[in-house]
This record gives C-alpha cells, sequence and structure tokens, in this order.
C-alpha cells in the first residue's frame, strides 16, 4: 500500500513514452513532409496533436491502473484486459513511425483501423470491470475516430509515389 502511488504514476505516464518517442524520433518529418500532404478542412491544427494526446495518454494511462488494480496486479484474471489494452497501445505507438517515419500511408491506416478494434475491445473487457476506467477511455476512442477519418482521407487524397518519381 505504501509505493501505491508509484503504480499509479508507472501506469499513467506509460502511454506517454511511447508517444514522447513517436515524436521525437518524428519531428523533423512533420513540419516538412506533413504539412504538404492534402488534409481535410476539418484537420485539427497541428498544434492541438500534442496537447490532445496529452490529456489523452494521461486519461487512459489512469484508466489502465484502475484496472490493474482492481483485478489485483498481475493475476491471470487481468491477462485480456491488459492484453487488450498494451496491444492497443504498441499499435497506437506504431502509428506515427508508419504514417510519419515510413511515409506508408496504407500500413498506417491499415494499423489505426486495427487499433480501433482493439481499443474498442479493451473497453468492452474493461466495462464489467470499473465503469471509471471505461469511461476515461471514451474521449480516447473519439479521438481515434476522428484520427481514423483524418487517415482514410489523407491516404486517400495523397496518393502515394511510385519509386522513381520525384517527390
Amino acid at each position: 500500500m505504501k509505493w501505491m502511488w508509484a503504480y499509479t504514476v508507472g501506469f499513467t505516464v506509460l502511454p506517454h513514452v511511447g508517444g514522447f518517442l513517436g515524436w521525437f524520433i518524428n519531428r523533423k518529418a512533420i513540419p516538412v513532409w506533413y504539412e504538404k500532404l492534402k488534409k481535410p478542412s476539418w484537420c485539427p491544427p497541428r498544434k492541438m496533436f500534442p496537447v490532445a494526446w496529452t490529456v489523452l495518454y494521461t486519461g487512459m494511462g489512469y484508466a489502465s491502473y484502475l484496472i490493474w488494480n482492481d483485478l489485483g496486479g498481475c493475476s491471470s484474471k487481468a491477462l485480456v484486459p491488459l492484453g487488450l489494452y498494451g496491444a492497443q497501445l504498441a499499435l497506437n505507438w506504431a502509428w506515427p513511425p508508419l504514417f510519419f517515419g515510413a511515409r506508408n500511408l496504407k500500413m498506417a491506416l491499415i494499423d489505426i483501423l486495427c487499433l480501433d478494434v482493439l481499443a474498442i475491445g479493451t473497453m468492452c473487457s474493461w466495462y464489467r470491470i470499473n465503469k471509471i476506467a471505461t469511461l476515461l477511455m471514451v474521449p480516447y476512442l473519439g479521438w481515434l475516430a476522428m484520427a481514423t477519418c483524418l487517415t482514410i482521407r489523407i491516404w486517400k487524397d495523397n496518393p502515394e509515389q511510385k519509386p522513381g518519381k520525384s517527390e
């Protein structure tokens, strides 16, 4: 009980690690390549993304702590709910390198569609365990829906260059 705060902080901070690394690795490609892409009028301004992800990662991280705590830590009961959470988090972290790093819009789209399914599965598995944790994931799911639509639109509006053609 004495060290419970460390678990709370650890779970809450964990999603930020991959998010920060994704930003750090791809930060140079964002202003150069991303700005040249054709984007819909409803695309959020670039400065909104770090703010949104800070709030979303904090909420989902704390939610994962609530699930872990309610299931008694790393127990067999936690395998599916936290396994789904971990899998969707891995796909979340994989999206920036696919989109910005590899500039592979099709793979980024496949990634985010799988991410959507896993995020919904995570929430469904959490619902009976902790309703607050599930509710903390709702803004994330909403943002993912927008990000999925945005990825689809960018993929459709920016045909990938064939090898040998200039960018």
